[in-house]
């Protein structure tokens, strides 16, 4: 397995591991399947405002999972937040592929400068919440019933990671 950054081949892929969460899973919030060109525009979006694409792909090629960052909110004032996704598989799950995913976008963000990764994670998801905290983030609030899905409330977790240990922001860019 290798992760290498995503280029328009991974698409469809992506498209479908994206699809496979939105109609079977509570790790996305959205009720509809989107196409490829809706992950064509949110790719060429990150990467135009230079957060990572990433993508883990066997020896053929083929991938087995995604993951990406992006603005936590617009506000100058949160340009050193970012938050996270994640995605694998169906098939893949349970082989290290998450952590290494995650791993690589914490990489990625220390070496951006970001100072605070947030995962939003609804709050049944064990699994996640677990690789999570043994990366290092620390479970910071449940705000309950803020989502619905499949005929039921959601609760969201944050968890955060700090990324540096910085008394003070940098100076302005």
């Amino acid at each position: 397995m290798q992760i290498i950054d995503a280029t328009p081949v991974h698409l469809a892929a992506i498209t479908a591991i994206h699809n496979h969460a939105v109609e079977h899973t509570t790790a996305i919030w959205d009720e509809d399947p989107v196409d490829v060109e809706d992950r064509a525009r949110w790719m060429s979006d990150r990467q135009a405002a230079g957060f990572p694409v990433l993508v883990a792909v066997d020896e053929a090629g083929e991938v087995l999972g995604f993951g990406s960052y992006g603005t936590w909110r617009t506000r100058s004032g949160y340009r050193r937040t970012v938050e996270h996704s994640v995605y694998v598989r169906e098939d893949q799950r349970g082989k290290g592929l998450g952590r290494a995913l995650l791993t690589a976008l914490i990489e990625h963000a220390r070496a951006a400068g970001i100072h605070v990764m947030v995962a939003g994670i609804e709050a049944g998801n064990v699994g996640s919440i677990r690789l999570h905290k043994r990366l290092g983030f620390v479970l910071e609030g449940t705000m309950p019933q803020v989502g619905e899905k499949f005929g039921r409330w959601l609760d969201l977790s944050f968890l955060l990671l700090r990324l540096d240990d910085a008394a003070v922001p940098p100076a302005r860019d």
